[in-house]
């Protein structure tokens, strides 16, 4: 059901978020610890962390800085990390390409995974209306937040978090715990099956491009697999008119 109001619709993107910024603490910790370790200042740490707003790019591009590694180098490795980008704003395009400048280049800057995958979710039950812009900004507000400041946490904290913790297994399970909801039909499970078999298979890849294999492959086979379902369809209402 749509909600009444874009205020409400804020909160509960918010809201949703929320529990997935568990994910992203453990992450934002290790990036802030290995951030202060090599040497940058910590406003050197947070301004990159500002300007890339990536962890899995950052932390890429931190170990090219720690191997002496040309800038174009970095600058074209963390465009290639990041090119699941392109593909979620085509995906959330028909729902919010409407909008104004002002409001899509923050929307564009915010951009994740999680906020990305909720807003799927919800775009694809119908359950925004006309407030899928302000559900989108409360989970992007929520993620942006919890991001940055866990990033800054690490970053004070240093080495007096235990390594026994275990930090990035956290990341895995908040996404395991956004794909199970996603599964509704036999599109999306041959979605989610083939993109998970690819980017486990491609995960030796250079510059995390298995991610980026699963996720094209993933896209691939629940078009094949939801356009011959429609053939299908097709097919049988022929059949059955013919016999009728």
């Amino acid at each position: 059901m749509p909600y009444p109001s874009g205020t409400q619709a804020f909160r509960q993107g918010a809201h949703s978020a929320l529990p997935l910024t568990s994910g992203i603490v453990p992450f934002g910790l290790i990036t802030g610890v290995t951030a202060i370790g090599m040497g940058l200042s910590p406003t050197d740490a947070i301004g990159m962390t500002l300007l890339f707003y990536s962890g899995s790019a950052q932390m890429v591009v931190m170990q090219l800085m720690q191997s002496a590694a040309l800038p174009v180098t970095m600058v074209v490795t963390a465009l290639v990390i990041n090119l699941r980008f392109l593909m979620y704003s085509a995906s959330l395009a028909p729902h919010l390409g409407q909008l104004p400048r002002r409001h899509k280049w923050p929307m564009a800057y915010m951009l994740s995974d999680q906020s990305f995958a909720l807003c799927t979710l919800k775009m694809g039950s119908g359950g925004l209306g006309q407030y899928a812009y302000p559900y989108y900004a409360g989970t992007a507000t929520t993620m942006f937040f919890g991001w940055n400041l866990s990033v800054l946490a690490g970053m004070y904290l240093g080495a007096s978090i235990p390594e026994d913790w275990s930090l990035g297994f956290a990341i895995p399970l908040s996404f395991l715990a956004l794909l199970i909801p996603g599964i509704r039909n036999a599109a999306s499970f041959g979605a989610a099956l083939t993109g998970g078999v690819l980017a486990v298979l491609a995960a030796n890849l250079p510059y995390n491009l298995g991610l980026l294999a699963g996720a094209l492959g993933g896209i691939i086979a629940g078009l094949a697999i939801e356009s011959w379902q429609k053939q299908q369809t097709v097919a049988d209402a022929n059949t059955e008119q013919e016999a009728s």
